[in-house]
């Protein structure tokens, strides 16, 4: 049976954008820290 009109699935919409944006945030800030070490490691073999 379909949905009266009007209404939305708005709720779950958000939280499933909410965990998209946290997981991508997360690996964003996993290649940044990674290519940090990366540059010590590279700068400290320069030296």
């Amino acid at each position: 049976m379909p949905k009266p009109k009007g209404q939305k699935n708005t709720k779950n919409k958000a939280k499933h954008t909410k965990l998209l944006k946290r997981k991508s945030n997360k690996k964003k800030e996993e290649e940044a820290l990674r290519k940090e070490r990366l540059r010590a490691i590279i700068n400290k073999a320069k030296s």
